[in-house]
């Protein structure tokens, strides 16, 4: 793991990325914002998420070892559509013992066998946000190109439906493009 890094997501009318889509799917929907910035936050900004990296909490040692293998990093000039997925899990969630949360993360819901069948089209990296006090426990940062975008969607849809996402009730997926 390198050294963690603290990413302000930072919603409102400038920014690097373009909003194509908001849509809250569970909870309390995000102000809406036309442009998104992973930059510090800026006055006048209608919101800002902040998340850490930090090291791999459900990930096995072979599973970290495929993920790196496969994966291609972020910031790749093909990759011209983005996605900013945040999420909050229930308390029953939080209850259980990291080891049932494993269980049902991976061995249930194949949370990371579903991400793998998409790489390395899809790069992503997890931030988490829960111990800084944020509004979310994790935003997880895509960037794909534009032929990959149906392929992020049923990557997505397909995760949506694990048992894993029983345990979401808050939920912002906001759809990203640059020229």
């Amino acid at each position: 793991m390198s050294t963690p890094m603290l990413i302000n997501f930072t919603g409102g009318a400038i920014g690097e990325w373009r909003v194509t889509a908001q849509d809250c799917l569970a909870g309390t929907a995000l102000a809406p914002v036309t442009r998104l910035s992973l930059a510090p936050p800026v006055a006048g900004a209608a919101w800002t998420l902040r998340g850490t990296t930090s090291n791999h909490r459900y990930t096995e040692a072979h599973e970290a070892t495929a993920l790196r293998a496969a994966q291609e990093g972020l910031g790749r000039p093909e990759a011209r559509q983005a996605a900013m997925i945040a999420i909050r899990k229930t308390d029953a969630w939080w209850a259980l013992a990291q080891d049932e949360r494993r269980a049902i993360f991976e061995a249930e819901s194949h949370h990371i066998a579903i991400g793998m069948d998409y790489l390395p089209a899809v790069a992503r990296r997890l931030h988490h946000s829960r111990d800084l006090g944020e509004p979310f426990d994790f935003i997880t940062w895509f960037e794909y190109a534009p032929r990959d975008a149906a392929a992020f969607d049923h990557m997505v849809d397909r995760l949506r439906a694990t048992a894993e996402w029983r345990y979401i009730d808050r939920e912002v997926d906001v759809r990203l493009s640059r020229s």
